[in-house]
This record gives C-alpha cells, sequence and structure tokens, in this order.
C-alpha cells in the first residue's frame, strides 16, 4: 500500500492506518476471551499482510487488553516492529479510578500522560511510541504542563513524535504555541454522514502547519457500510439514505463497494486524510485496501459531499 509522511516528521505510513479499537470486540471493556484473542490476532496480521503499516490505539481501548493483544503480535511476526508506525493516545479516564467516586474525566496533568504513556509501552512490549496522542481536550490542560510533559518523553527516548485527538483549530494552535516540538497528527472523526471538518477550518490547519489528519469512523461506525434498516423516525434518516443512495450509484459505475467509495472520498481531499479502518474481519481489512487504488472524479466527490450535506450547494 502507498505510503505518506505523517506532518513534517520522518515518519510515513500507510494511506489507511488500522484502528484496534475493536480487536478484542465491540466494547473497550471486552473480556480477552482465547477466543476473542485469537480473532484479534488474526485481523491484526491481516492488516499488516495488506499492507497497513499504521497502527492506531489508545490506552482505554478493551481497557488495555487491545495494546497488549497488539505486543504479543509484534513478539511473533519477525521483523513487524521495524516495518510500522505505531500510534497511541493518552487522556480519558474511567470512572472508578483511582477512587471509587472518581468521575469519567479527561487528564493533561504531566503526570498522567508520563504514566500512561510508561504503561502502554509494557503492554506494547516496545521501548518506544512513534506517535502519542492526546485523546479527548482537556478543558483544565495547561498547555505549558502538557509541552513540558512531552518534552520529558521524548528526553527519554520513550516518544518519537506528538498529536492530538478530536481538537478544534484554536485549541491545537493554542498547544502548538506551548510545545517545542511540532505536533504532526490531529485525528478527528470524518466520514460522509460527519463534515464538521469540512466547515470548522480544521483540514485548512491541517494543509497550512503540515499536520496530518487521521480519520476515526470514516463509515460512520460502519453505517455507510451495512444494508440494515434505515429508521424513518429518526430525523436524519433521508440524509443517511441519500447517502447510501448515492454511494451506490457511484460504486455500480465504478464496479466498485459503497465501504470503498466512501473511503476514496476522504483519501481524495488535499490535506491528505488517513481513514482509520476499524474492522475486525480479516476479509474486509483486505478488501478496503482497494480504496487507495480508487481515484474518484471532482463530480463524483462533489455528488456525494452534496449527498452528506442534504443539500445542495448554494
Amino acid at each position: 500500500m502507498e505510503s505518506i509522511s505523517l506532518g513534517n516528521s520522518p515518519l510515513s505510513g500507510s494511506r489507511l492506518a488500522y484502528g484496534c479499537w475493536r480487536v478484542l470486540g465491540p466494547s473497550e471493556s471486552c473480556e480477552p476471551t482465547p477466543e476473542r484473542q485469537a480473532q484479534g490476532r488474526k485481523a491484526v496480521i491481516a492488516a499488516y499482510e495488506s499492507g497497513y503499516t499504521l497502527f492506531d490505539h489508545a490506552d482505554i481501548y478493551c481497557a488495555g487488553e487491545a495494546e497488549k493483544l497488539f505486543g504479543q503480535v509484534l513478539k511473533s511476526v519477525s521483523g513487524m516492529r521495524e516495518r510500522i508506525v505505531i500510534a497511541s493516545k493518552c487522556g480519558i479516564r474511567k470512572p472508578g479510578e483511582p477512587d471509587a467516586d472518581s468521575p469519567y474525566r479527561y487528564d493533561f496533568s504531566a503526570g498522567h500522560i508520563i504514566w500512561s504513556c510508561e504503561q502502554s509501552l509494557k503492554r506494547l512490549g516496545v521501548d518506544m511510541i512513534d506517535l502519542y496522542q492526546l485523546h479527548r481536550p482537556d478543558y483544565l490542560s495547561d498547555p505549558e504542563e502538557v509541552a513540558q510533559a512531552f518534552a520529558r518523553l521524548k528526553q527519554a527516548g520513550k516518544v518519537c513524535e506528538f498529536g492530538v485527538s478530536n481538537f478544534r483549530p484554536v485549541q491545537l494552535t493554542t498547544l502548538q504555541k506551548a510545545c517545542p516540538m511540532r505536533l504532526i497528527a490531529n485525528q478527528v472523526e470524518i466520514s460522509l454522514a460527519k463534515l464538521d471538518c469540512l466547515h470548522d477550518g480544521t483540514l485548512e490547519q491541517c494543509m497550512t502547519e503540515k499536520i496530518t489528519p487521521m480519520a476515526w469512523s470514516p463509515l460512520a461506525g460502519g453505517r455507510l457500510a451495512v444494508n440494515d434498516p434505515i429508521d424513518l423516525r429518526d430525523p436524519d434518516h433521508a440524509r443517511r439514505l441519500h447517502i447510501r443512495e448515492t454511494l451506490d450509484l457511484v460504486a455500480r459505475a465504478r464496479g466498485s463497494t459503497r465501504p470503498i467509495v466512501a473511503l476514496a472520498w476522504l483519501l481524495k481531499h488535499p490535506s491528505k486524510i488517513i481513514p482509520v479502518v476499524g474492522s475486525a474481519d480479516p476479509e474486509k481489512i483486505r478488501e478496503l485496501t482497494k480504496a487507495v487504488d480508487l481515484e474518484l472524479t471532482r463530480d463524483e466527490w462533489y455528488r456525494l459531499l452534496e449527498a452528506g450535506l442534504g443539500h445542495r450547494l448554494p
């Protein structure tokens, strides 16, 4: 699979990333049964063998079990670590941790960032995380404190590059001003069903500042790929149906499929969006790589945009 540079860094990754959120099941706190572990290993290896070289993690994915599983795969597949980029995230803390009455919250304190990184390194079984990102903006975050934590991790050789996730442009700018190192990625929700980043300046900032946008949920949680009935009581049902129909129209014309076209739509944007594929089905993981070779026309791209917007362009 084609690779591209990540931001202005020396790192490069595949045009599609593989997301490890659901490698052990559909929930964040799934039970790592032997059956689920076997399925997860098959999914990760299928992604690697299909050309995915950028693997996306977070400390909360399957309560850390996803990183453990991935570390096991790294040990079993010779040469894999040297050929891939490992990304992980921190900053979300679940209720009941560390105290019984602790609420669900975000935490960008220096102590938590450094501790979280060290725990991820242990679970992954590696000495360095290639790309370390803050998961969701912490309302109490002190940019200078975050910058100090980043600097300590980099100086210790525990992290190569840094980025953020779910940051609005002004939040990224504020943090970047405090950081001595360049932030190279912003992982945000982008799909034909979620177009905020086209309008809020996120993608323009990425192009201006040479930041790589990574798209989580690029198939809208799978809704752009499945044929499940759409609930007509949903006030957004007409737009969702039109997106599906338009994707099918383009897919039939191009001899492709709906999910491949939906990913190709993201790949065409000049900001060089990297969609994060999250399927645990090896066949689907392999099939979706075809999106990299599907170059949509401008007419096709705008036809799909209009469907995503739910109205004509002005």
